[in-house]
């Protein structure tokens, strides 16, 4: 494919007045804007199949949103998804195809990349990894003992422990009721023990999760957890207990595990996109393979709308586009996502390495240095512990700090009027960062106290609420196989186009190798008395490693 060259978007006359709108329009309060615009909601909804995106209120005015998308055409927003959609190589510094959005088509579909059709590749390894999980959950894949297998631990890392881990929570309601799956990624020996202190070697099932099966922290857990099971069973009995999800076959082959037991994928499937591949295969376990086809439909559904809806309709594009305007024209240098549903607690940490490790760069895709913001920095928790917890700096900070209400409209656990009381209490959120409380309101509480005048003074300035702090709200149905799967698409479309218009590539994670070439020349040094050369401090932190590992040897 020939370079696709990119003209620097802060130099394009869409830029200039974006920056020259922020500065008019920075004073208005969305609390003026509800007031002059009663059909304000109406007019800034998107709805899909049981997910509704409330954008409403936001520091946004029509035109705000006209200049954002012409920013998006400016960038050529529309050829890049077109591009990535058909196969192009659009990870250029991997010279590679960014193609998760593949792993979700129908087994009707072709996709033909370098000649080969992707997606009969793609139904091939799901057909084995259905077939798989069916015995497992059937129990017709037994132990080594005949046993049925009772607990899977999956051994992995990044995207092949944050995605699987979090969907796994996500669908609770939806696990077999005999099949508990547990997952190891740190390479803290605390996680590998304390899992395997609760297992019985005889009915557990471990799968290895690497491309390479060299990743260093999965290797080490997966040489951990071989060792403990070879204390109760034969080497020849590791193919009844270990799988992997991996394309080194020799590696795999080597450990122990039968190869017609690991199950690939394509380096088209960045792993903080691969859960939608055999990466998911601890879920598979977990639902059942109808129910994780559900999952891959609604990212389907997700990815069909984005393709094709108008920018104005496009729920991705949009909250992508509006991530845009605060991050890199109002200079709000962080995001928060709060989900309203306890199944989605890890849900931030996902976001987290989907957003950072794909747009937290400095260069755009062909090495030019960026003069503006791009990506933000994710984080959140669980509402309504959040509330208890970071809401103080939400409502009274000095920081503008948009963020994201995900709000599940039932719940499949209905204690008493629990869910309503949740569901109050999430929209209560978006109604006061966007409201505040002004000082005619924070009087006229006080003056129902029975305060001195004195006393009035005092606290009237702790009751003020500035407001105007934006926020989304995504109001899901149901949490489902196939809503999750359109809330997670949802998230890596955005992702995708705020790449597109900062002019990153989403698809590479340079920064994170660094740190491993690092770890890699410093673990030798650790244990014996060859000469250091990094600086005083990393040298002074080995050195004090070195006594204090002495004394405990």
């Amino acid at each position: 494919m020939a370079a696709i060259r990119y003209n620097d978007i802060n130099t394009t006359p869409v830029w200039a007045k974006l920056h020259q709108h922020q500065r008019a329009t920075r004073h208005l309060h969305m609390r003026d804007l509800f007031a002059q615009e009663p059909d304000r909601f109406d007019r800034m909804n998107v709805q899909l199949d049981g997910l509704l995106l409330d954008y409403s209120k936001n520091r946004l005015t029509e035109r705000t949103l006209e200049l954002l998308i012409e920013l998006a055409e400016t960038a050529d927003l529309a050829g890049w998804m077109q591009r990535m959609k058909g196969g192009e190589r659009i990870n250029v510094s991997e010279d590679r195809a960014v193609l998760h959005t593949a792993l979700r088509l129908p087994r009707s579909a072709s996709l033909e990349v370098d000649g080969v059709d992707v997606v009969r590749q793609v139904h091939e390894v799901l057909e084995r990894a259905y077939a798989f999980a069916d015995a497992v959950r059937d129990g017709r894949w037994l132990g080594y003992t005949g046993q049925r297998i009772t607990d899977v631990v999956n051994l992995g890392i990044g995207g092949s422990d944050l995605g699987p881990l979090m969907v796994h929570e996500a669908l609770a309601p939806y696990w077999h009721p005999a099949l508990r799956v547990h997952f190891v990624s740190n390479v803290d020996g605390a996680h590998i023990a304390r899992t395997l202190q609760q297992l019985d070697p005889a009915t557990t099932l471990f799968i290895v999760a690497s491309k390479s099966f060299t990743t260093p922290e999965t290797r080490l857990n997966a040489e951990a957890a071989r060792s403990w099971f070879l204390q109760y069973a034969g080497v020849a009995d590791i193919a009844k207990h270990f799988v992997a999800v991996s394309t080194n076959r020799e590696a795999v082959t080597t450990f122990g595990i039968d190869p017609a037991n690991m199950f690939p994928f394509w380096d088209w499937v960045g792993g903080r996109y691969s859960t939608w591949s055999a990466i998911g295969l601890p879920v598979m376990l977990a639902i059942g393979p109808k129910c994780f086809a559900e999952f891959l439909d609604g990212g389907r559904a997700m990815d069909e709308h984005f393709f094709s809806a108008p920018f104005s309709v496009n729920m991705p594009v949009l909250m992508a586009l509006i991530g845009v305007w605060y991050n890199t024209f109002y200079g709000a240098h962080t995001h928060a996502i709060m989900p309203y549903d306890h199944g989605l607690r890890r849900l931030p940490a996902h976001i987290q390495q989907l957003d950072m490790e794909s747009n937290g760069k400095q260069v755009g895709r062909f090495g030019e240095k960026l003069d503006f913001d791009t990506g933000p920095v994710i984080w959140g928790e669980e509402g309504v512990n959040s509330q208890h917890a970071f809401f103080q700096l939400l409502h009274q900070g000095t920081r503008l700090v948009p963020s994201d209400f995900i709000v599940p409209m039932n719940s499949h656990y209905p204690v008493d009027h629990q869910h309503a009381v949740l569901v109050a209490n999430g929209f209560a959120q978006t109604e006061a960062l966007m409201r505040g409380k002004n000082e005619a309101e924070a009087l006229a509480e006080l003056a129902t106290l029975n305060l001195s005048g004195e006393q009035i003074d005092m606290l009237l300035p702790q009751k003020l609420f500035p407001g105007n702090q934006p926020s989304n709200t995504l109001a899901v149905d149901k949490l489902t196989p196939r809503s999750l799967g359109k809330l997670l698409a949802l998230y890596e479309h955005k992702v995708f186009v705020q790449g597109v218009i900062w002019g990153i590539n989403s698809f590479d994670q340079w920064g994170v190798e660094y740190g491993k070439q690092l770890a890699a020349k410093i673990l030798p040094q650790l244990t014996n008395e060859q000469a250091l050369s990094h600086d005083a401090s990393t040298n002074g932190l080995i050195a004090h490693f070195r006594s204090c590992y002495e004394q405990l040897g």
